[in-house]
């Protein structure tokens, strides 16, 4: 790996193009390296991870709202267009708006995977755009798998090295960037056309993180499609031989002066040399439980404590003690009074640890669907223990959140109950049970099932067994057989929604 200390230069100083963090992602997207069996496991894995929740979410109203707003646009002369899920393969549109109807699915649920370090990504968001593109430009499977798996790198380097919640920037942010970066690859793109693609995706795809804090609306689920939706329309710009503002990240009035830690800033990003692997995707986690990573642990934690607390109404209060992300942007540290609201939305609820762990705890389980549905949060017994549970800022619980060794870190807490006869309750868990280093970690059987068991009364089983079987086969698979990545709702009726300006 090299390290490259990024920070700000002031216009006059004839800062070197080659030195510049976003041409140093373009050479890194234009470098022929070999893709390792493991990440190419890895990738097909997360292929059908972002199927099952996508197929999972065809009902709901902001992939409802995608959908239509893709289907509006059909494929124009410059390629064979791409598919959109739920819809037969030979239904195409154009490849920007397939990427935002398929990001859009796989989003909705927050149910696909993560990786937390400085900043917070779901870097399968980045496989959305990158195979409508692949359909449409006639791209093959191994292409694809390269493609994707530098898209992660991107994501995940620069999540390691550059926070940006801090600041309240969105972490789509970063997903721009590694969108462009992995378009490069797949198109074989020289370096100084990715490099202006980057620039343009991370100009255009910086926000404020006022999506995910307060009444959290349908635009959580639509942010990284339209990050995705970005990028692809910026490399079409930089194809066409148009520039992007430079020096994007290092300018003094670029992202780091003015929207990150400022002019004095300097961060260090590590990235993979010349033929060097692009593993970063095994670094990656996905989820068993539709709901905020940081929930994860603690939904595993809190079915476990369920024997121990068998009757709930005898609760007097629970704390956890978590690290500062859990506690201030869904515990109670982020002081936003939706998060105990029985009537908030259910992107509000996925990101209440409060309710979260109240449910798990009534119910031993975790559902998509069941543990959000209103009369579920409206309950009063719910509600009644929801509203006694506080979390708190542990040290020591950041300190392994943020350990730079990824095989020690730590996104969990310790549960503290107190019943009305004052015994007390304690456990703790470090990972999720499906976390690599968890006591069940997600492999390729489990990914399948997850797929099953979410596309089951929507996708029939003739056709669940027909794209596990392609998609098994991602790296050897022609142009013309990319299409079969979609997944077909041949069980049920797409729904259409009210009317817009398309």
């Amino acid at each position: 790996m090299n390290q490259y200390e990024v920070t700000v230069h002031p216009s006059g100083e004839g800062f070197p193009r080659d030195q510049e963090l976003a041409w140093r992602l373009a050479e890194l997207a234009a470098d022929p390296a070999e893709v390792t069996d493991a990440v190419a496991e890895m990738v097909i894995n997360r292929v059908i991870d972002n199927a099952a929740v996508a197929v999972a979410s065809l009902g709901r109203s902001p992939v409802v709202v995608a959908r239509d707003q893709a289907d509006a646009h059909p494929a124009g002369p410059g390629g064979a267009g791409a598919t959109v899920f739920g819809q037969p393969a030979s239904r195409r549109v154009a490849p920007e708006w397939a990427a935002w109807a398929n990001g859009t699915a796989v989003r909705e649920l927050d149910y696909h995977d993560t990786y937390l370090a400085a900043e917070y990504s779901h870097p399968g968001d980045n496989i959305p755009p990158l195979v409508a593109v692949a359909q449409h430009a006639g791209r093959d499977g191994a292409a694809l798998v390269r493609a994707i798996a530098v898209g992660y790198e991107v994501q995940v380097d620069l999540a390691t090295a550059i926070c940006l919640h801090a600041h309240k920037i969105d972490h789509v942010a970063h997903l721009g960037p590694s969108v462009a970066a992995g378009l490069g690859t797949l198109l074989g793109a020289p370096v100084g056309t990715t490099y202006q693609a980057i620039g343009q995706a991370l100009h255009t795809t910086t926000a404020t993180r006022q999506s995910r804090k307060g009444a959290i609306s349908s635009w959580k689920a639509f942010a990284p499609a339209h990050a995705g939706k970005a990028a692809i329309e910026a490399f079409d710009r930089a194809l066409r031989g148009e520039g992007a503002p430079a020096p994007i990240w290092e300018g003094e009035d670029g992202v780091i002066a003015w929207l990150l830690d400022g002019p004095d800033a300097r961060y260090t990003v590590r990235l993979p040399g010349p033929g060097e692997p692009r593993d970063a995707i095994l670094r990656t986690y996905t989820k068993e439980h539709s709901a905020e990573y940081q929930a994860q642990a603690l939904i595993d934690l809190a079915r476990k404590l369920r024997d121990r607390v068998p009757d709930t109404d005898r609760v007097q209060s629970i704390v956890i003690h978590t690290s500062h992300h859990t506690h201030h942007v869904i515990g109670t540290g982020a002081g936003d009074p939706q998060k105990l609201d029985p009537h908030a939305s259910r992107e509000t609820l996925d990101h209440s640890i409060m309710y979260i762990v109240a449910v798990a705890l009534q119910d031993g389980r975790w559902h998509h669907v069941d543990s959000y549905r209103p009369e579920r949060a409206q309950r009063p017994d719910t509600v009644a223990l929801w509203h006694k549970i506080t979390t708190v800022e542990d040290p020591e619980w950041t300190r392994r959140y943020h350990d730079p060794d990824p095989d020690r870190r730590a996104f969990g807490g310790r549960v503290v109950i107190t019943l009305d006869d004052g015994t007390v309750i304690t456990d703790e868990l470090a990972v999720a049970d499906a976390h690599p280093a968890g006591a069940r970690p997600f492999a390729r059987p489990d990914y399948v099932a997850k797929f099953r068991t979410l596309a089951e009364g929507v996708v029939s089983a003739a056709e669940q067994d027909r794209f596990l079987g392609l998609v098994a086969r991602l790296p050897e698979l022609g142009p013309d057989e990319l299409d079969g990545l979609t997944v077909v709702a041949d069980l049920v009726e797409l729904p259409t929604g009210a009317a817009g300006l398309f």
